[in-house]
């Protein structure tokens, strides 16, 4: 089930109605529990399996660890946890490709080994719902919050809907006090909640499907090399069909919750005004960049042990957030790039540093801190930013290399006979839409659309907000699943 569909429309109806009963506080929660369930099984059921495994055994495991005195059960708890998610994670989304490039080692070193392609289907949000329950774990083991008390909190915790399938990644404190307690929405929160939800189906099925899709799949579909113009337009439509996907399906998720009268995590705040790449990543799928930065980052050892080791911790935890996104060498490829600029940036920023400012005092090589003035220098180191991510973009939407080199050979030179694919209208189309994307988030860079939402006149807002729903009823043609639910 996906939120861009009549389907999700008429079960978040019910939702809503069942909540707002007059119920005991755990029917409520029980409710949601099953809805959650049947959320996640419209897809296939039999993976709710996994589901249940991972939450029972993260649950006791995770009670376990925080009681449990002896260091040694302790880090055997831990290791089970860690086995039992990370080893699902890596079978259903990592079989097949351990497999391949294990098939390529051996065949290099002269055998003939040719295993059949093992039938794997990857379940929907296994990524995000598997961080979800380890860093609870994780938690437990370093004894940084008590225990979830109740089986039936915790296990909503891990499936709640809004954010089971692809994200914002929530950890135990942002979302199980939630269920402690009665919630259900005020007036304003459902009127918020539902103009959120109203604006991120606008960016994904509008914006992403309609108006940017078919140019980003044309040009990253083709097998031949480019107009150098053509090339451009498909990278610069992937990356506004990339973002709005993503974001709007975040902004659909929190607006979701919030009519419920849950509050869950910003997971983007305008990206494409980010100053440096560390403001990038600060602004870009900022829940799993956090939970990198404190899983992985700062245990590898942050910034504290000198800079060779601070770059040897940044390339690390952005490969692995680029395998994250996928089994495919590319996004390897993809999270290095981003390694590398956060490379360039801290060395311009530790020349640029005092030599009296004491090093290796926060752990800011990978998230920096937030960049407030809306300079023109400022706005041109942005551009320059934007341009750069667009490169990585090439690798990220390329199936290969072949199409990834065979794209920034397009983008970077003079094609002779390139390829033109891409319709005059379809090049202003873009143009339009990534220019004005570029403007809003530059604008809303320091502020939140709910912010600026409340300042507007009541008739003004009821007007955007009627545009925006006839738009969606003019668009909506189909119910494509969102891009992060592969990963």
């Amino acid at each position: 089930m996906v939120f861009n569909s009549y389907t999700f429309i008429a079960f978040f109806i019910v939702i809503l109605v069942l909540h707002n009963l007059p119920l005991s506080w755990k029917t409520k929660k029980i409710n949601l529990l099953i809805a959650s369930y049947i959320f996640y099984a419209a897809w296939n059921p039999p993976f709710i399996l996994l589901l249940w495994l991972s939450t029972v055994v993260d649950f006791f495991v995770g009670r376990a660890l925080y009681t449990q005195q002896n260091k040694h059960k302790r880090r055997v708890l831990l290791i089970v946890s860690l086995i039992g998610n990370l080893g699902m994670l890596s079978f259903f989304k990592y079989g097949g490709f351990l497999l391949e490039n294990f098939t390529h080692l051996i065949n290099l070193l002269g055998a003939n080994f040719h295993p059949a392609k093992p039938n794997i289907i990857l379940p929907a949000g296994i990524s995000f719902y598997t961080f979800t329950t380890l860093c609870y774990t994780i938690d437990m083991y370093k004894r940084r919050s008590e225990p979830v008390k109740s089986m039936l909190d915790f296990s909503l915790f891990v499936t709640f809907f809004p954010h089971l399938v692809a994200g914002p990644i929530v950890r135990p404190p942002q979302l199980v006090p939630q269920f402690e307690t009665p919630h259900s929405a005020t007036r304003k929160q459902l009127l918020q909640g539902l103009f959120l939800l109203s604006l991120g189906l606008f960016m994904k099925v509008v914006l992403a499907d309609s108006m940017l899709s078919v140019v980003a799949n044309d040009v990253f579909n083709s097998k031949q090399a480019l107009n150098t113009l053509d090339a451009w337009m498909g990278v610069l439509a992937f990356s506004g069909q990339i973002f709005f996907d993503f974001a709007g399906y975040s902004t659909c998720a929190i607006g979701v919750a919030g009519c419920l009268g849950f509050v869950l995590p910003e997971n983007f705040v305008y990206p494409y005004a980010a100053v440096g790449f560390s403001d990038f990543w600060r602004r870009w799928h900022i829940t799993l960049s956090s939970w990198l930065r404190d899983y992985l980052y700062i245990p590898l050892g942050g910034n504290k042990h000198g800079r060779f080791k601070t770059y040897i911790n940044l390339m690390i935890t952005m490969l692995l957030g680029g395998l994250w996104h996928g089994a495919n060498w590319t996004f390897v490829v993809w999270g290095a790039l981003h390694g590398f600029y956060l490379w360039v940036e801290k060395i311009i920023r530790d020349l640029r540093k005092p030599k009296t400012a004491p090093e290796g005092t926060k752990n800011d090589a990978y998230v920096a801190g937030p960049v407030k003035d809306k300079t023109f220098p400022n706005f041109i180191l942005a551009m320059i930013t934007f341009f750069f991510i667009n490169v990585t973009w090439v690798f990220f939407r390329a199936p290969d290399f072949v199409s990834a080199r065979r794209m920034l050979i397009s983008m970077f030179s003079s094609v002779k006979d390139g390829a033109v694919i891409v319709t005059t209208l379809s090049i202003y189309k873009v143009s339009v839409i990534v220019i004005l994307m570029v403007a809003f988030h530059w604008m809303m860079r320091n502020t939140r659309v709910l912010t600026v939402a409340e300042k507007l006149p009541w008739w003004l807002l009821g007007i955007l907000w009627s545009i925006i729903l006839l738009l969606l009823i003019w668009s909506q043609e189909s119910s494509s699943s969102f891009i992060y639910f592969q990963f």
